[in-house]
């Protein structure tokens, strides 16, 4: 069982005929899925679209609450209700194509890897996204090279798999709730020593915006959470 837990925020107008695009994709490949789509307190109609996509499709299993809690709070909710032996995440607004999933799967089963991450620094990536991101994205990657000497390039690429036994692990110890919980979460894995493969994507901006919903006192959130990451795996050893 491959399960694909897809946190929204505010993606209304695109949420339902992307959940059944990732549906149609997965079924296609010939793989045994459930998709979560979490609905992190939009105060829009997206847990609606959610509902109408699973009645389409009953492998799309609906999750809401009330108050926002940020990504890395949606797909911890979206681990807790899931059971499949392989979990991915992938973002809900398509930006990556879900067409990437069965290779990613492929890549893990055949590789023997515990995680398969998207990079955009993968040399035969193909990106279209604004230059400021690419600059933001190379500077998060050096500090992380500095705090925890990961061989990873590329941490914040909004498609990964992990197998079911290492992420279920490391939910519970979880501390982080907004943009930095990936780094969160791979940090752990490869102090559990791990084996991390990055991939290839082809990667499709769709926001007006250069930063989308993320805004200045996010980035700054996400810096400080790193340096919290860091003190109290490496320092504190309180994970």
């Amino acid at each position: 069982m491959f399960s694909l837990v897809v946190p929204a925020y505010r993606e209304g107008k695109s949420i339902r005929c992307n959940l059944l695009k990732m549906a149609a994709v997965l079924r296609d490949a010939g793989i045994d899925y459930e998709i979560v789509a979490v609905n992190d307190g939009s105060p829009d109609n997206t847990y609606d679209e959610i509902v109408k996509a699973s009645e389409e499709d009953p492998s799309i299993c609906p999750v809401t609450y009330d108050v926002n809690r940020g990504k890395g709070g949606a797909i911890k909710e979206g681990i807790m209700m899931s059971s499949g032996d392989i979990f991915g995440f992938i973002d809900a607004d398509l930006d990556i194509d879900p067409d990437h999933l069965p290779v990613f799967l492929e890549k893990m089963t055949s590789s023997g890897s515990d995680v398969v991450i998207g990079s955009k620094m993968h040399p035969e990536s193909q990106l279209d996204y604004p230059a400021m991101r690419r600059f933001v994205s190379w500077g998060y990657y050096v500090i992380l090279k500095v705090l925890f000497g990961m061989k990873t390039k590329d941490t914040q690429t909004g498609i990964k798999l992990y197998k079911g036994s290492l992420i279920k692990e490391i939910v519970p110890k979880l501390k982080v709730n907004g943009y930095a919980f990936d780094i969160e979460i791979l940090a752990l894995a490869n102090s559990k020593g791990a084996v991390i493969t990055e991939m290839p994507v082809r990667v499709g901006y769709t926001r007006d915006e250069s930063f989308g919903r993320i805004r200045f006192k996010d980035i700054w959130k996400m810096f400080t959470d790193t340096i919290g990451i860091w003190w109290n795996l490496r320092i504190r050893k309180k994970y």
